[in-house]
């Protein structure tokens, strides 16, 4: 964790007491500590990674990144941190700035709080896990104090569970500062207001973990101070000794990221915005970037702007449009993929673009087939446009011809088109579709099944069943049989935003589900030697971001944590070539790296300068283990192991193919194999 020198070194200050931690927050400017990214909204973050929005908080950390929250200020010549909003998410979300290490245990935390308004609660975070898994003692209503502690699952959609463990008449106004201070000793908690013994519980569900403040209104915070007594510093001490011992050792058994080439895209490039296919037909992956125009309202009605095609090598193969850095960065997904549609063994790039269906040849970019895209229905509760201009594009194969011939183009959030590869219109579909399909052939009739949002399609076009009474719309949805029995019937999985995690038979009956909080970017793949079958991974993101959800194939909880507090891809990446695969959180030399089924941080990238915005994780090199693609607006990096495979047999996943990408695919990662010479 960051401390950033703010960590004191286990300094005494008397017989029996050791400061871990003081800050008054002096180091932050008077400022919100926070600014707008261009015209984007916060869901930037669900795929790409940023340090901070806009002023660095060490040794803080925002724990909502979302949030706007948090401003430094001045008082009479103190300092203090605010936090400045109103919450409208109280019932499921609080603003949280968090800070130490999850080994802390059996400390006293103090903090001074000025609450600003009577309305909702101001006060402070111990034994912190995730942000949806902590302790509160806080101040609340104008008087009273409260003590509970957070639970992780919940059982009423958007309603946090809480288990309350104390309640005392306090009666406080917005004048002053209070001190507030809980002292921790095994499951024995002690609050104090002012001195002042207010509660005391006994409670086990966590005994360690972080400290932090957190408010639903206006209220400011300085002097925050952690003490321990000289032997639990001790004991923490060795206990991050032991974990960090742990981590360098597991570290050093993986291969390293060394460097294997890298490139500019000057004033051409964008986040993850980017697909790769084979453009020139050399037999190599080039690389296909997007720029994008955000109007109208909200990630709805995105424009592409310009396309730029270029080889790993650098080399700008053709470009479309007029490029423009300002039009770098998204928060949603573009309708534009690299595909052989009509079977002629050379790709195609097939994309909307003023509001047209567009074919363009690979090599080139010479434009060979257009069609106008069907008009926007007449109810869509906003419709700026006669014609729509899409999200995004699957191909699919519903003709049953052993090849996906058939383009599906969706709006965000509910209608799609399904089109043959002369453009066509076969058929289309309205229900609450989320952000991407997923098709599988369920009969065995050789035609696939379409999976959209909560809702099961024929080949044909006709709806089979549908959920849309769910309440929020699926991120990432996937069916197939991930059990250790080849001979199981496949199961279908739902990453269902502030729905959790739900498993369905083929039937459409609901067999597991799971409010884990925003659930969302999944991926499937064998992360776990000790458990049979694959294992599910999850990230959350709004109102609850950076927790990380490791499932069995039956929907059974393995590992939870909160390695970051923003979204990710959490792609598989096939690392060490042995069967077992890591998840990518990012390539930032410090908050990033690779996680392996425990959710430790096996792999960490070199801090060499290299971009770390966005990733992909890519076979390029003709070794089966993966390539990490990393890039920002300006450069393209790529990195592969420091040292070759040793062994007769190495592991060569079947992975999602690269023409049906986005941002928020269900990204798998099969068990497959390759005999070496």
């Amino acid at each position: 964790m960051r401390l950033c020198g703010i960590l004191l070194s286990i300094a005494c200050n008397a017989a029996l007491a050791v400061d871990l931690f003081q800050d008054d927050f002096r180091r932050l400017p008077p400022r919100v500590l926070s600014e707008p990214i261009k015209q984007l909204t916060n869901a930037i973050q669900e795929y790409h990674y940023l340090p901070h929005r806009g002023v660095p908080l060490d040794p803080w950390e925002n724990a909502i990144c979302h949030t706007d929250s948090w401003a430094g200020g001045d008082e009479d010549g103190k300092t203090y941190i605010e936090q400045h909003e109103i919450n409208a998410w109280r019932r499921i979300m609080n603003p949280t700035l968090v800070t130490g290490d999850p080994e802390w245990f059996d400390y006293t935390l103090e903090v001074k709080v000025r609450p600003l308004s009577l309305a909702e609660m101001a006060g402070i975070v111990f034994r912190y896990q995730t942000n949806r898994h902590y302790y509160l003692f806080a101040l609340t209503g104008g008087d009273r104090a409260i003590l509970r502690v957070r639970l992780p699952l919940e059982r009423e959609f958007r309603v946090a569970e809480w288990r309350n463990l104390g309640e005392a008449p306090f009666r406080y106004d917005t004048l002053r500062y209070y001190t507030l201070r809980v002292e921790n000793q095994g499951p024995d908690i002690r609050a104090y207001i002012d001195g002042k013994l207010v509660l005391e519980a006994r409670d086990a569900e966590i005994t360690a973990g972080r400290i932090g403040i957190t408010a639903n209104i206006p209220a400011r915070f300085t002097d925050v101070r952690v003490s321990v007594s000289e032997a639990t510093a001790r004991a923490i001490r060795e206990r991050i000794n032991r974990r960090e011992a742990e981590l360098a050792r597991l570290r050093a058994e993986n291969p390293q990221p060394k460097l294997w080439k890298k490139f500019e895209t000057p004033g051409f490039g964008a986040g993850r915005n980017a697909r790769f296919g084979d453009l020139d037909g050399d037999g190599r992956l080039d690389m296909l970037i997007a720029q994008n125009i955000r109007k109208v309202q909200d990630n709805s009605f995105a424009h592409i702007s310009c396309l730029t095609a270029v080889n790993l090598d650098g080399k700008v193969l053709w470009q479309i449009g007029r490029p423009e850095p300002y039009n770098d960065v998204l928060a949603h997904d573009n309708p534009f993929q690299i595909y052989d549609i009509d079977g002629d063994g050379r790709n195609e790039v097939i994309m909307v673009k003023d509001f047209k269906i567009q074919i363009l040849e690979g090599a080139t970019g010479r434009l060979k087939k257009w069609a106008w895209m069907p008009e926007a229905p007449k109810d869509n509760k906003v419709r700026p446009y006669e014609l729509e201009v899409g999200d995004s594009i699957y191909f699919a194969d519903f003709t049953g011809r052993g090849s996906r011939r058939e383009i599906l183009i969706k709006d965000r959030y509910l209608n799609f088109w399904v089109f043959d590869n002369n453009l066509n219109l076969l058929w289309q579909g309205r229900s609450n579709i989320g952000h991407y399909p997923y098709t599988l052939d369920v009969d065995g009739d050789g035609r696939e099944e379409l999976f959209i949002g909560y809702a099961m399609y024929s080949p044909d076009g006709r709806l089979l069943w549908s959920h849309d009474k769910l309440r929020d719309h699926a991120d990432g949805v996937i069916a197939g049989n991930f059990s250790p029995d080849p001979k199981a019937s496949p199961r279908l999985y739902w990453f269902a935003s502030d729905e959790g995690f739900l498993m369905l038979d083929l039937k459409g009956q609901i067999l597991r589900h799971i409010r884990i909080g925003h659930a969302q970017s999944p991926s499937i793949a064998k992360y776990r030697a000790d458990v049979p079958g694959l294992q599910l991974m999850t990230i959350n993101f709004w109102r609850n971001p950076g927790i990380v959800t490791l499932f069995d194939h039956e929907g059974n909880i393995l590992a939870q944590g909160e390695p970051i507090h923003t979204g990710s891809p959490i792609l598989p990446v096939n690392w060490r070539g042995d069967g077992v695969e890591f998840a990518m959180l990012s390539a930032n030399p410090k908050e990033g790296g690779m996680i392996d089924g425990h959710l430790r941080r096996v792999v960490m990238f070199p801090d060499d300068g290299h971009p770390d915005l966005a990733f992909n994780v890519l076979d390029l090199t003709g070794d089966p283990r993966d390539e990490i693609v990393v890039w920002d607006s300006r450069r393209v990096w790529i990195y592969t192991q420091d040292r070759p495979f040793s062994g007769k047999r190495i592991y060569a996943p079947i992975r999602n193919p690269h023409y049906n990408e986005s941002n928020y695919r269900a990204n798998y990662s099969l068990p497959a194999w390759k005999d070496l010479p």
